[in-house]
């Protein structure tokens, strides 16, 4: 059995826009001027800073700290109801360094399983909680700085923040994630997923930002590999789509992501199963009892972030 998921057409004309961003926003918001319109098919090819704002050449371009993101891109003809589908074409690390943070999210830890602290001024001067990483863009592997270089790991480039300006006047800021997207930090955004965000506004306002040269499951230690991306990506829209938060699609899987700002893995699983439900219930026509058991036959439930993101991971066949 195979589940068929058919992503929009992409027009039979597209061009692809190169641009670079000189400011960056620490909110969703559809307050910001708009970056760049697009068609739908169109190919965007842009640079992101990393988390903390500094960009392929090691200049800080904000002052603060906080996923700073690229956009708003305008889509022509997004209109609320609507979902963009951005799919992922290329995350290249584009600078051979970047830092994590240092300890998993464990509480009362005893005293010998604990990190060291480092050095405060290793990575942003009094931030000590940050571990410089080597990224070696010849091997494509990352490193810790102070490490031997065989404790080294193949680089898997994703996007941490993602998203879109949520309805009315909402803001969010660039640290949590919800209906609208956010920092999701979910390592299937990666080349050959497509992302699915529901639309508020019109030209849908899509931005993303917070590259990581790799991240393991849930991000256990606060952050992925911290880096600069350079970022292509193709935005497509899927008219009435409906959506109530985001999805992600890859050639083998179908995924629902549940976020909340502030929930907890139990509250953003319902989300997800939720979702899942009316995606294979009201939009493929399945049986509600077959929906049922399929998931709880094949479904994979990642634990996205240990803030509380989840998703569902369903295979297509």
């Amino acid at each position: 059995m195979r589940l068929l998921f058919l992503l929009a057409a992409l027009p039979a004309f597209s061009a692809t826009h190169q641009i670079v961003a000189e400011t960056y926003h620490h909110t969703f918001s559809a307050a910001h001027p708009v970056l760049l319109r697009i068609q739908p098919g169109d190919t965007i090819s842009t640079k992101t800073v990393d988390s903390a704002g500094f960009d392929y050449q090691l200049i800080r371009r904000t002052k603060t700290h906080g996923n700073p993101l690229t956009g708003p891109f305008y889509i022509e003809g997004a209109e609320p109801g609507d979902a963009l589908l951005v799919r992922i074409d290329k995350l290249t690390p584009n600078r051979p360094t970047g830092y994590t943070g240092r300890s998993v999210g464990v509480k009362d830890l005893p005293d010998n399983l604990q990190a060291p602290t480092p050095d405060p001024d290793a990575v942003i001067k009094g931030y000590n909680y940050l571990v410089p990483w080597v990224i070696d863009l010849k091997s494509n592997t990352s490193r810790p700085k102070d490490s031997a270089p065989n404790f080294s790991f193949p680089n898997r480039p994703m996007l941490g923040c993602i998203g879109v300006a949520p309805e009315g006047n909402y803001s969010p800021r660039s640290g949590p994630a919800g209906y609208w997207g956010g920092n999701i930090d979910y390592n299937w955004v990666r080349p050959g997923t497509t992302v699915l965000l529901p639309v508020f506004h019109s030209g849908g306002l899509l931005f993303f930002g917070d590259g990581h040269a790799l991240q393991g499951d849930g991000e256990a230690i606060g952050s992925g590999v911290e880096t600069s991306l350079d970022v292509t990506v193709t935005v497509s829209l899927r008219k009435k789509a409906r959506l109530t938060g985001p999805r992600a699609e890859t050639k083998d899987y179908i995924i629902s992501i549940g976020a909340k700002p502030d929930g907890t893995l139990n509250q953003t699983l319902d989300i997800a199963l939720t979702d899942m439900l009316r995606w294979l219930i009201e939009e493929q026509q399945m049986k509600p009892a077959e929906a049922h058991l399929r998931i709880g036959a094949s479904a994979l439930l990642d634990i996205v972030t240990l803030s509380g993101s989840t998703a569902v991971r369903l295979p297509r066949r």
